[in-house]
C-alpha cells in the first residue's frame, strides 16, 4: 500500500517544514512495526520548493490469516484461497488508515514541539493514492472529499489494460489537492479510506465510535454523506452507528447554540439514569428463539449456521436442552465458537451436551436426523435463491426435526435504519431480503410440501407501517411422523436433493 503527501514552499516558508509536521526527517528513511506489517516513511524529494513524504505499508496477508486478523475477529483460518490471495498488500484500505494513525500520531493531533506554530498553518497539499478500493465508484469518492474543500481526481483503474473491453475495476487512482492544515488532511484520510474500502479488516469495538468522532471533529457533523461515513466506518453495527449519529447531532446543536455539548445533554442525572437501555436486536432474536424452543419442549436442538456460537451459548445455560449441535460450513467460525464457548475449559458433564460440526446446509446429512428442533437464525438470506430448494430439502425433507425456527430480516423495516443507504441490504453477503408477504408465502409453501404447520411472529419493536426489524416463522411437524426419513413428504425435484452448493453459506459464516 502506498500514499504520498506533497507540498510546495518558498525561501521564507520552505516545503521541508513538512518534515517537522510529520516528525520524520527528510534525510532519513525510517521503518515502523505495525500490527499488520512494516511501514516505511521516506522522502523521494525534499527541498525548499517542493517536498514529498511517502508512506509504504508492507502487509503480509499470510501472517494476517495465521494471527486471525485476516477477516473478522479471531479464529483459525480455513482453507479458502481468498484469504491468502487478495488485494490487501496493494490497495489502500483500513490497514493503511491504522498505519497513518500509528506512524503520524503527533501530526494527526496537530502537535509539533520543535515548531509549535506550524500545525495551525494551512499549506498547499497534494495527496496521491495509486490504488484505492472504492465501493460506490469514483462518484462516491468525489462526494466524500469535495465537501471538505479538496479538488478531487478519481480515475477508475481498468481490470486489465490489455483487455479494455473488460471495463473498469472497483479501484481508482486518487489525487487530492487543496490548502488546509496537515492534521485535518490526515484525519480526512484516516476516516474515509476505510469508508471507501467498506471492509474493516479488524474487530470494530465500541471505542471505534470515539476514534471516529475525534478524527471527524469539525467536519463530520455537517458532512452531507454523514450516514454513509458513519455506517461504513463502524461496519454497519447498528448500536454503534446510532450512538455515533446521536453524538454528532448533539455536536451540531451545540455548535448552533454556541455552547458545549455537555451543557445541552444534561437532562438526566448521570448518577440516577431513569431511562432503560434498549435491548440489542440480536438479544431479542435469541430470546424469541428460546421461547419457541421452550414451548416446543425440545431437548435435542440443532443450530444450523451457528457461526460464532452465540445461540449455542444461550442454549447451554438452560437445563432443558440436553443435546446441542452447532453446524456451520466455515471451519474458522467453528474455531471461534469453540474459543468463545471455552469448550476446552468446560466440565466433562457440560461439554458432553454440545458438539460443533462442519457441514453444508445444502446437502442431506444423516448426522442431522432425529432431533427435536432446528434453528435457522439469519441464515436463509445468505443463500442464493436457486439454492434454497436444496436447503429446504436437507432440513425439512431429510433431517425432519419436529420443530424448525427460522428468522430473517424484514426488508420493509430497512427504511427505519438511518445508517443504511436506500436500496441496500443489511449485510454485504445477503443475497436477498424478504418482505413480510414474501417470507410468509415461502414459509407456507415449505410447510405444505413437507407436512409442517407454520406460525409467524415479530422480533423487535413492531412499526405500525413497516412491521418488525426481524420476522420469525415456527414450523411444527403435523401428524404422526415418527421414524419417517422425509422421502415421502418432499415434492422437491431429485436434482435439488443432490444440488451442488459450494457457494451456499450459513448466515454467520459471512459475519466470521
Amino acid at each position: 500500500m502506498f500514499l504520498t503527501i506533497s507540498t510546495t514552499g518558498s525561501a521564507d516558508r520552505p516545503a521541508t517544514d513538512l518534515g517537522f509536521l510529520l516528525h520524520k526527517h527528510p534525510d532519513n528513511a525510517q521503518q515502523f512495526s505495525t500490527a499488520y506489517g512494516v511501514a516505511h516513511v521516506l522522502y523521494p524529494e525534499a527541498d525548499e520548493h517542493r517536498c514529498t513524504a511517502a508512506l509504504l505499508l508492507e502487509v503480509d496477508p499470510v501472517a494476517l490469516v495465521r494471527r486471525g486478523q485476516g477477516k473478522g475477529r479471531g479464529g483459525a483460518p480455513d482453507s479458502a484461497l481468498g484469504q491468502y490471495v487478495n488485494d490487501r498488500p496493494y490497495a489502500a484500505s483500513s490497514l493503511l488508515a491504522v498505519a497513518l494513525r500509528s506512524v503520524f500520531a503527533s501530526a494527526m493531533k496537530g502537535q509539533c514541539k520543535a515548531r509549535p506554530e506550524l500545525p495551525e498553518r494551512a499549506m498547499p497539499l497534494r495527496i496521491e493514492v495509486p490504488v484505492l478500493p472504492a465501493r460506490g465508484g469514483a462518484e462516491l469518492v468525489r462526494e466524500l472529499f469535495q465537501p471538505l474543500g479538496w479538488t478531487v481526481v478519481a480515475e477508475p483503474l481498468p481490470l486489465d489494460g490489455t483487455f479494455p473491453e473488460w471495463g473498469d475495476s472497483r479501484y481508482v487512482r486518487l489525487v487530492l489537492e487543496g490548502e488546509c492544515r496537515l492534521a485535518e488532511a490526515l484525519r480526512h484520510l484516516y476516516v474515509l479510506l476505510p469508508v471507501l474500502d467498506d471492509a474493516k479488516h479488524y474487530w470494530v469495538a465500541p471505542d471505534e465510535v470515539d476514534k471516529l468522532l475525534r478524527a471527524g471533529e469539525g467536519w463530520l457533523e455537517n458532512h452531507p454523506q454523514q450516514r454513509v461515513i458513519v455506517g461504513r466506518y463502524l461496519a454497519r453495527r447498528w448500536a454503534l452507528t446510532r450512538q455515533a449519529t446521536e453524538r454528532l447531532a448533539l455536536e451540531r446543536l451545540a455548535e448552533a447554540d454556541d455552547t458545549e455539548g455537555e451543557e445541552i445533554d444534561n437532562a438526566v442525572d448521570e448518577e440516577v439514569d431513569t431511562e432503560q437501555k434498549p435491548v440489542p436486536l440480536a438479544v431479542q432474536r435469541r430470546e424469541a428463539i428460546l421461547a419457541e424452543l421452550r414451548a416446543a419442549e425440545a431437548a435435542r436442538v440443532l443450530d444450523l449456521g451457528c457461526g460464532q456460537g452465540q445461540l449455542v451459548g444461550a442454549l447451554l445455560k438452560e437445563r432443558q436442552f440436553t443435546e446441542i449441535v452447532g453446524v456451520d460450513v466455515s471451519m474458522r467460525a467453528l474455531h471461534e465458537a469453540r474459543r468463545r464457548l471455552r469448550l476446552d475449559r468446560m466440565s466433562e458433564r457440560q461439554s458432553a451436551r454440545v458438539r460443533l460440526v462442519q457441514g453444508s446446509l445444502a446437502y442431506t446429512d444423516s448426522r442431522l436426523k432425529g432431533y427435536d428442533a432446528a434453528v435457522l437464525s439469519e441464515v436463509v438470506e445468505h443463500v442464493d435463491p436457486a439454492r434454497l430448494p436444496a436447503l429446504e430439502y436437507a432440513v425439512f425433507g431429510a433431517a425432519r426435526p419436529r420443530t424448525v425456527v427460522v428468522t430473517t430480516p424484514n426488508v420493509e423495516y430497512n427504511v427505519r435504519w438511518e445508517s443504511l443507504p436506500a436500496g441496500e441490504v443489511r449485510h454485504a453477503d445477503h443475497r436477498f431480503e424478504w418482505t413480510r408477504e414474501e417470507f410468509r408465502q415461502w414459509a407456507q409453501e415449505v410447510g405444505a410440501r413437507h407436512g409442517y404447520a407454520v406460525t409467524f411472529g415479530p422480533v423487535g419493536p413492531e412499526d405500525p407501517e413497516v412491521g418488525p426489524p426481524t420476522q420469525l416463522a415456527c414450523f411444527r411437524l403435523t401428524g404422526d411422523d415418527s421414524g419417517n426419513d422425509g422421502s415421502g413428504h418432499s415434492s422437491s425435484s431429485d436434482s435439488s436433493k443432490g444440488q451442488d452448493s459450494s457457494s451456499a453459506m450459513s448466515g454467520k459464516e459471512a459475519a466470521a
